[in-house]
């Protein structure tokens, strides 16, 4: 942000849409309100008077207008110019759209950030039992939003076997209990919604990561899952899987569903996210403690939840322990990024929260 010696203030943005093309916006402001806009990039737009409109939709929006609401009038703009014949002809814009112009107007604003303007702490302790892992999910995620702590990349490790079950998943509908009683299998209700994770030591590779929700600021939550995911691809890539997102929160290679994912978005503009990736699962022990129902496997294209599932293992022919360390060297080179550790005092107030929520029945059962 700059000042041209009138008093206004001068903004610029960029976004580059995933797949297509560069959208930037110069932005002059005063008193709360857009007074000069410029939209440019390498996007392509028929016929050219369209940039103009584009432009001009901007100026008079306050500042804090959101990102939907900023889409909308650059949407209204060309289709009212077009209606009216101020046009050429209709208007065809390609690489980019009005919501891609709303996240550079977002970004110019200070509203919406980028990757580079966060540095990453990556936290990788030795095994701790699942539920803490549940409660640490809560406490690194408030303690951003409090502005105690920065964006963080931490991954699990863990010894007892455990189903984290969805913040909204019925027990009885999910867990086979006497299963899980038999195979010593806890069961622990995360806070973030999705489904159950079947996790045992060495047979998946699990990782959370905790951003400023301004880094996702504007987008779907279909659109923030694709985009939070983005660099696990290129991780995958790394090791010799070719994958892509499916769903709206799932992660698949052509043989298989590699791997799932959760969000939680707590007051304060915080986003949990994280992802459950199969390593070498026990496909037959998981059949027995969770429910896959036929529901479920209705819109998979097999009959089969075992062919669902396929392991980073049978693909990389990698011990997990390597995979996790390409996982930790991709993201490093992509983003800024330093080591770290858990606080003691964050580990003790996860501690009481593992002991007062995440192992209580009342939590665990609330959705019986």
């Amino acid at each position: 942000m700059s000042s041209d010696g009138t008093g206004a203030e001068q903004h610029h943005g960029e976004y580059k849409v995933p797949g297509g093309k560069l959208v930037a916006v110069d932005l002059g402001t005063a008193g709360g309100v857009v007074t000069a806009a410029s939209v440019h990039g390498d996007f392509f737009l028929e016929p050219d008077e369209a940039l103009d409109v584009m432009s001009r939709a901007l100026v008079g929006l306050p500042v804090a207008t959101g990102a939907s609401a900023v889409a909308a009038a650059v949407e209204g703009a060309l289709r009212h110019a077009e209606a009216v014949g101020a046009l050429a002809g209709p208007v065809a814009l390609v690489g980019v759209d009005p919501h891609a112009v709303a996240m550079a107007v977002r970004r110019a604003l200070g509203f919406s950030t980028t990757w580079a303007d966060h540095r990453f702490e990556l936290l990788h302790p030795g095994p701790l039992p699942p539920a803490l892992h549940t409660a640490l999910d809560q406490v690194l995620t408030e303690e951003l939003a409090a502005g105690r702590r920065g964006p963080t990349l931490r991954f699990w490790e863990w010894v007892d076997p455990a189903v984290i079950i969805g913040s909204f998943q019925s027990v009885r509908n999910e867990v086979d209990l006497a299963a899980a009683d038999r195979h010593g299998v806890a069961l622990v209700r995360r806070i973030s919604g999705g489904g159950a994770m079947f996790m045992e030591a060495g047979n998946c590779i699990t990782f959370s990561m905790v951003v400023p929700a301004s880094l996702v600021d504007g987008m779907s939550f279909e659109e923030s899952y694709a985009f939070l995911n983005a660099w696990v691809l290129g991780a995958l890539a790394d090791v010799g899987v070719r994958a892509t997102t499916t769903g709206l929160n799932d992660i698949s290679s052509p043989q298989g569903k590699l791997a799932g994912s959760a969000q939680k978005r707590v007051v304060g503009g915080a986003v949990l996210h994280h992802v459950t990736m199969s390593y070498d699962i026990d496909a037959a022990k998981m059949l027995e403690v969770l429910r896959i129902g036929r529901e479920k496997l209705s819109d998979k294209g097999t009959a089969s939840a075992v062919r669902r599932v396929d392991p980073v293992r049978s693909q990389t022919q990698l011990p997990r322990e390597a995979v996790i360390e390409a996982f930790k060297a991709h993201f490093r080179g992509r983003y800024a990024t330093v080591d770290g550790d858990l606080r003691p005092e964050e580990l003790a107030r996860a501690e009481t929260l593992r002991r007062t929520k995440f192992t209580d029945l009342a939590w665990t059962y609330r959705v019986p």
